[in-house]
């Protein structure tokens, strides 16, 4: 392991940007924006030289530290705010920077006209500060304040458009999400101080060799709620559909560049504590199975794109959820299909920003139609992220998520198919909702409102989305090629033994399997929104009906979370109004009622006064009396 000194500079540039436009004011609102990018782009060029100087040191020097200060000193436990670069991190910090950066750009255009585009591009800075500082801190606790950076930030940028209710209530209901994963997170850092003495990841892993399994379940099982609220994974996934309020950029960066991601860095940067706690593990790939199921039966009733994508989001991130529980090689796997997601999510979800610029704001795809015909470049992009998505080869989905289905069904035994299984139905899921996306949005006939005339994106939009399709296509066989991220990520997340493990199926037969049951979504979807589409949805089947209402996740979180909570804490307001406050009041009351009776000895009158000095003084050398017998 190498000491750098270069490495905070990562966070500093951004974060400096963020600060320096935002104390400004006003005074930037002219060139704000293009500063704000080129921090960003700095610091992806950053990234890309301490890339290259990895990759040129051998395996045991390639990552690097480097010591900022003494954070905390108590007797012997201290902790130091440090930053760690290794084959993990710096996967992360070239897709925050270069994705982020891209987004910067596809921003100037499309916030061009908000009169508050220089605090956006502010916040837009904090978010990736606050994300590298999550991905590059050497312990829990500094990855915590990144983590709780990112909170910020994401609440900041979803509730940007604060002025409207709805969006203002989404920001809230993130943050409010959020907040029950970080108490997972919190009582993780808890347990390791307590049980290991010590919270950074060398410390936790040397003491992990030696340490209780109630223990190590007890820490998997908190990571995971931090990552399950983080990554909106069952049960807490509820926020990311109403996160779609924010601006279109926004939902780009917290779906395919950053918050989201953040669970899966954080069980992946934790695997050996899910490895050497088989109970954490299962808990880990039921929630991923379940999120991946999810995410993907609520994708197919959604009419607005931007929440349609954000369902596949949920549904693809429990595919990487899924992997990360699946071992050693499952860790690799998560990653590759998380780098893949970066570029083809970003490149629809902004290819939905570029579809709604066209569409004067409008996100019912139903009232879209035939925009394939205007918007050429932004359908065809579009349709390269979606062929990645659902898988089609040689696109990047096809290499990530097909190696996630393979190592779920050499899980073994019942489990090995249960899994499995659940990963080829969510794959057919997908690409029914995406070619009900596709078709819906850019064939057939128009049915668009009159007035309405769409029309393809400027040019400073619509560069991002094509950069970001090239990696839809190409990025999956760069990574997938000879294992090189498996190998990559080997010192990490011990992957080395990628090639062991029993075979159920031979990875052609997976290949074919995944492949049949995607040809069979996107015939179903074909067929059945090939002709004339209502542009009022139709009232469907229960399960669309109980689909659209997000399978009841708010319903289920009013009656079980918010209801009991209301009642508990009317309960505790009467306690408090009733007993605290009563005996504060009554004891106001006793003092008032004591003083206005002795007010009445007060009278004014000498005589009164005379009567009890006398009675005082007789009471006094009575007393005396008594005292001397």
């Amino acid at each position: 392991m190498t000491t750098r000194t270069d490495l905070v500079y990562l966070i500093a540039l951004p974060l400096f940007s963020s600060a320096f436009l935002l104390l400004l004011g006003r005074i930037a609102d002219k060139w704000g924006h293009f500063f704000a990018t080129a921090i960003s782009a700095s610091t992806f060029g950053i990234g890309l030289y301490e890339f290259f100087a990895m990759r040129s040191r051998s395996g045991d020097f390639r990552a690097a530290t480097q010591r900022i200060f003494e954070w905390i000193s108590v007797g012997t436990f201290k902790v130091d705010a440090s930053l760690l670069l290794d084959q993990l991190s710096i996967c992360f910090v070239l897709l925050i920077t270069g994705v982020g950066t891209l987004i910067h750009i596809y921003s100037i255009a499309y916030m061009s006209h908000d009169r508050d585009r220089r605090r956006f591009f502010a916040y837009l800075n904090l978010f990736i500060a606050a994300m590298l500082l999550l991905v590059l801190g050497d312990s829990y606790l500094n990855l915590y304040v990144g983590w709780e950076g990112v909170g910020l930030a994401s609440y900041l940028l979803i509730g940007f458009w604060n002025e409207r209710p709805a969006y203002a209530t989404a920001a809230k209901k993130a943050f409010v999400a959020n907040r029950v994963g970080d108490v997972g997170l919190s009582l993780a850092i808890m347990i390791a101080f307590t049980q290991f003495g010590s919270v950074t990841f060398s410390g936790v892993k040397d003491a992990a060799l030696h340490a209780s399994s109630a223990a190590l379940t007890a820490l998997g099982a908190m990571l995971l709620l931090a990552a399950a609220g983080k990554s909106a994974q069952f049960p807490l996934q509820s926020w990311l559909g109403d996160a779609m309020a924010g601006p279109t950029p926004v939902s780009a960066l917290i779906h395919a560049a950053t918050m989201v991601t953040a669970g899966v860095y954080l069980i992946t940067r934790s695997n050996f504590i899910f490895d050497a706690s088989s109970t954490a593990r299962l808990l880990v790939v039921i929630v991923g199975a379940i999120t991946l199921l999810f995410g993907a039966i609520v994708g197919t009733a959604k009419d607005d794109i931007k929440k349609a994508l954000a369902a596949s989001t949920m549904s693809q991130i429990g595919y990487m959820i899924l992997a990360t529980g699946l071992g050693p090689v499952g860790y690799a796997f998560a990653i590759m299909h998380l780098l893949t997601h970066g570029f083809f999510k970003a490149s629809m979800f902004l290819g939905a920003g570029s579809v709604m610029h066209g569409m004067n704001d409008e996100v019912n795809m139903r009232r879209y139609g035939g925009l394939g015909k205007v918007m050429p470049i932004t359908a065809v992009t579009f349709g390269l992220g979606y062929l990645a998505i659902i898988g089609v080869p040689p696109f990047a989905g096809f290499y990530s998520k097909d190696k996630i289905i393979e190592t779920a069904f050499n899980a073994g035994g019942a489990r090995g198919i249960l899994l499995g299984g659940a990963a080829l139905l969510g794959a057919a899921i997908t690409a029914f909702y995406m070619t009900r996306v596709v078709v819906l949005t850019f064939t057939g006939q128009k049915r668009w409102a009159d007035g309405t005339h769409p029309h393809e994106s400027p040019s400073l939009m619509l560069i991002p989305i094509i950069l970001l399709s090239v990696g839809s296509v190409a990025s999956g066989f760069l990574l997938n090629k000879g294992n090189a991220l498996v190998h990559w990520l080997a010192p990490v997340v011990d992957a080395s033994g990628a090639e062991g493990g029993a075979e159920l199926f031979k990875p052609i037969v997976v290949s074919a399997l995944a492949l049949g049951v995607v040809v069979l979504g996107v015939l179903t979807a074909v067929l059945k929104y090939r002709g004339t589409v209502p542009v009022e949805a139709p009232a469907g089947s229960p399960l669309t009906r109980f689909a659209r209402r997000d399978l009841g996740q708010d319903d289920f979180n009013h009656r079980v979370l918010v209801l009991p909570g209301r009642a508990i804490t009317k309960s505790l307001v009467g306690m408090d109004f009733h007993f605290v406050d009563g005996i504060v009041r009554a004891v106001g009351w006793t003092l008032s009622y004591l003083s206005l009776s002795l007010k009445k000895v007060q009278n004014g009158y000498v005589r009164s006064y005379a009567l009890l000095m006398t009675i005082g003084a007789i009471a006094l050398l009575a007393t005396i009396w008594l005292v001397t017998l």
